[in-house]
């Protein structure tokens, strides 16, 4: 995790490459995972344990009297034998026979409370409040047809009737928060159901034999006896069976495991799937973000050579080093990023360099001013810095000088080099900007700043020059002619592409020798001991 990166023009990515996604966005992974299994912990609490309990029921079509409708049923159960049937049994005929014979219209409105878990029982509480207060809000004479109504739609939502493939067979399944419950209000509902075939014969043979005939008799008794089964305990098979032409082949027993998969189980795979999810969103953000992050970004942007990289500075480290102090992360990168500088500067003969950043001031100032302390300090070189910018003067606040005889004073022939540079230490000048009311573009274009130039490299070995951003004004584009290098400032993940493409335009190809762009406050997602392995 060196701060000095080497030119890598190929666009091609890495394992490394994305695994430095996901540590990037390892926030967004994050507030992934936590949203979901937020979202899934609270959604399993609100749930309270449900209970299946099944009756299977065979459709023969044998009837005790012919007539063109039981001839028709029967031809329709030729092709589709329970197309009709969950309308059937959920019809109200059935259902309302159910509610009175368990008067489910008497049970506590908070019934549930006694099987669900705190914090659904808050939530019982508040639909049995919000209830109670709509019920007291009707005539007492509506109260119950409204208790009847409640319970009626609760139990028609817990039953489920599903066919059996290629038979004549069907089941009725019904839920409920109690085992017991479910299994009894499941027996019920098939012997209700039963019930209700019985009578549509009874009706029939009544209007063919009256009301005497054995027949109509016989159905009479079996209703009855039926009747005094709907308290749902379990019957004997020969008496679930009868003479209806839907038959209880099946009784309903008492479930011994709750339906659908375990919480535990639920929560697990909500863990996976969050993971997919922050996996998959921490690609789209960083898809989504256009900020220049990364030397290759620079170099596929800008065209220019990443020269190094600084790393992102804590709140409490100052900006600028003390390279005489015990190194930190931080200092470590300045140092090793000015190594490299001044290597290249020897090396192609620059002895004047303009450091701009593309957008944030500070930028470009915390490079020069570390800059001109390494080379001058370490390296006892003179140096000088010059503050270019007159619209946010910055030098003269690092290095505590007043900003009066400053550049622009020079330029409007106000004062001389000589009492123009101000010492900072031995090896270390400083030309602060000055104040001006010209417009800073036509004194940077002016011949005297070209004399200004050559005075200040005859008298020092190195000359930093910092100008505005260039994004905000053309002074950059101006004052390159002027000077051997240009250095670019790129503030990692805070400038967009485009936005440091249409900055850097005006200077692409001015100066004489493009240095580069450098960096800054970038960070390194991967932790070092991972890095090193992949």
């Amino acid at each position: 995790m060196d701060s000095i990166d080497s030119p890598n023009t190929e666009n091609v990515l890495t394992f490394r490459d994305y695994v430095q996604v996901l540590f990037r966005q390892q926030a967004v992974i994050a507030v992934s995972i936590i949203t979901v299994l937020a979202t899934a912990f609270i959604g399993l609490k609100l749930q309270t344990k449900m209970y299946e309990s099944t009756v299977k029921m065979l459709i023969s079509a044998q009837k005790q009297v012919e007539s063109p409708y039981y001839k028709e049923a029967y031809g329709m159960r030729e092709t589709e034998p329970t197309l009709t049937q969950s309308e059937i049994v959920k019809s109200d005929p059935i259902i309302m026979r159910v509610v009175t014979a368990q008067s489910l219209q008497r049970r506590p409105l908070d019934d549930e409370k006694q099987f669900a878990s705190p914090l659904r029982a808050k939530a019982i509480e508040l639909d049995t409040k919000m209830f109670v207060a709509k019920l007291k809000s009707v005539p007492p004479a509506q109260q119950e047809a409204l208790l009847y109504r409640r319970a009626k739609e609760m139990l028609k939502a817990s039953i489920k009737v599903e066919p059996i493939r290629d038979t004549n067979m069907f089941t009725i399944t019904v839920r409920d928060y109690n085992p017991i419950g479910a299994a009894i209000l499941a027996n019920t509902v098939s012997r209700s159901y039963v019930i209700f075939d019985l009578e549509q014969q009874l009706a029939e043979l009544k209007m063919k034999y009256g009301e005497k005939h054995p027949k109509v008799m016989y159905l009479k008794d079996n209703i009855a006896k039926m009747q005094k089964s709907l308290d749902g305990q379990p019957l004997e098979d020969i008496e679930a069976i009868g003479p209806a032409s839907v038959k209880i082949i099946e009784q309903a027993s008492v479930p011994l495991e709750p339906t659908g998969m375990r919480k535990q189980v639920t929560f697990m795979l909500a863990f996976v799937m969050s993971i997919f999810l922050g996996v998959m969103l921490a690609f789209v953000f960083e898809y989504a973000d256009q900020s220049l992050k990364t030397p290759r970004d620079i170099e596929q942007v800008l065209g220019l050579s990443c020269l190094g990289s600084i790393r992102r500075r804590r709140f409490w480290q100052k900006p600028l080093v003390n390279f005489a102090a015990k190194p930190t992360a931080y200092s470590h990168s300045i140092q090793s990023l000015c190594d490299h500088l001044y290597l290249v500067l020897k090396e192609k003969g620059i002895a004047s360099l303009m450091i701009v950043a593309t957008m944030k001031l500070e930028d470009a100032l915390t490079v020069v001013v570390n800059m001109a302390a390494y080379i001058s300090g370490s390296l006892k070189h003179r140096v000088l810095v010059v503050d270019a910018d007159f619209r946010v003067p910055a030098v003269h606040k690092v290095y505590k000088v007043k900003n009066d005889n400053g550049l622009a004073d020079y330029l409007e022939g106000k004062v001389a080099f000589k009492d123009l540079v101000k010492p900072v230490t031995d090896n270390l000048a400083v030309v602060a900007a000055g104040d001006t009311e010209l417009n800073p573009i036509i004194l940077l274009d002016s011949d005297k700043m070209d004399v200004f130039m050559k005075e200040a490299k005859a008298s020092y070995d190195f000359v930093l020059v910092r100008s505005s951003a260039m994004r905000n004004h053309r002074d950059p584009s101006v004052l390159i002619k002027h000077i051997d290098a240009l250095l670019v400032i790129v503030d990692a993940g805070k400038v967009r592409r485009l936005v440091a493409q249409k900055a850097f335009e005006p200077l692409q190809n001015k100066a004489r020798h493009n240095l580069g762009a450098l960096l800054v406050n970038r960070t390194f997602p991967i932790p070092k001991w991972i890095y090193d392995r992949i």
